[in-house]
């Protein structure tokens, strides 16, 4: 690995390029990740957002799924967006048939929390610890934190309801 982190993002399904052009924007090294050989030549992951259930099928198909619980487990340093706070979830209240996550936040979280599709929503969060105001969230079918463990952090929360988690080295947003 190089002197400059190189980040990946689990491109299996959903927001991968957004997270992909992000990236690039903001100067970071950055390569699309679905196997487990590009999984361990990435010093640190995203895992976008988009359909969970879906995402955590494919990540068995492509065999990529225990590697990833290893590799997060171990501390690589990971960033879950929607889907991803899902899969990032220790526990679903709500799991689909056969969903799986990849866990390594002690939380629950509740998909699909804010409602369906049709009721889909921005809003500025106030996320402690990020400044110059509040950030734009964009909240599709998203997730929220029902509860965390003592290793994790809420760092938003509007209308009582976690939108934004730290663990450590990690971090999961619902938008």
């Amino acid at each position: 690995m190089s002197d400059t982190p190189v980040i990946g993002v689990l491109a299996l399904q959903g927001d991968v390029r957004e997270h992909l052009v992000a990236l690039a924007a903001a100067g970071a090294p950055a390569r699309e990740v679905r196997r487990p050989e590009e999984l361990a030549e990435v010093d640190g992951l995203v895992l976008p957002g988009g359909e969970s259930t879906t995402i955590s099928k494919l990540a068995v198909l492509f065999g990529v799924l225990e590697p990833l619980r290893a590799r997060v487990r171990d501390g690589l340093p990971v960033y879950g967006t929607c889907a991803g706070m899902i899969l990032l979830a220790d526990k679903i209240l709500d799991p689909r048939s056969g969903q799986e996550t990849v866990g390594g936040i002690d939380m629950i979280v509740r998909r699909n929390a804010f409602g369906r599709q049709t009721e889909s929503f921005e809003a500025a969060v106030d996320v402690r610890g990020v400044g110059g105001g509040p950030v734009e969230g964009v909240f599709i079918r998203a997730p929220w934190v029902e509860s965390v463990g003592a290793a994790a952090a809420v760092l938003a929360e509007p209308d009582g309801h976690g939108v934004a988690v730290r663990p450590g080295n990690g971090l999961a947003t619902s938008f």
